[in-house]
């Protein structure tokens, strides 16, 4: 139980949708992922924590974008097309407004890439956003750091380094 609200609750409030890509999403003990012949499932998983990796005064919808982001670009990385995502939430207390914010950051990007929210679990503590990503990827035709060589090209987005940067800066440090 998390507070007011349950975890069944919560979930079915804030983060239930008809799966797009599984044959079983969000509120059984599993989800069930079909992968099409000649493909491998890629999967990642990152975590954030409130104080580690963001600040408490972040928007949750900036937040919720940032969750899903930081395990996307691993598949992107890799050459995978994304899939589905599980969940895994720890919240010191419910907060609907916040949980409506988060899950509205987190719904904008899970659309854009056609990602499927499949399952994940909810709990009471210190607030800590835990994702891991499942995608496809041609049978070995994924793309791994083993794999590079002297004179590859490498791509980045925005600046790097400008997120821990200013994490420090919010820190006083």
């Amino acid at each position: 139980m998390l507070g007011f609200m349950g975890e069944f609750d919560l979930i079915e409030t804030f983060f239930k949708r008809p799966p797009r890509h599984a044959t079983l999403g969000v509120g059984d003990d599993c989800a069930l992922l079909a992968v099409k012949s000649g493909q491998q499932l890629a999967i990642s998983s990152d975590m954030l924590v409130e104080g580690r990796h963001f600040l408490s005064t972040v928007n949750p919808a900036h937040l919720g974008h940032k969750a899903l982001a930081v395990n996307l670009s691993d598949l992107a990385a890799c050459g995978a097309e994304p899939k589905a995502f599980l969940l895994s939430l720890a919240l010191p207390e419910v907060q609907p407004q916040w949980l409506a914010e988060f899950s509205k950051g987190l719904w904008a990007l899970a659309d854009l890439f056609q990602c499927d929210l499949i399952g994940g679990d909810t709990t009471r503590g210190p607030l800590n956003i835990c994702i891991t990503v499942m995608g496809e990827v041609p049978a070995d035709q994924a793309l791994l750091r083993q794999g590079a060589q002297v004179g590859d090209d490498i791509y980045v987005s925005g600046h790097l380094g400008d997120a821990r940067l200013a994490l420090e800066v919010f820190r006083g440090q």
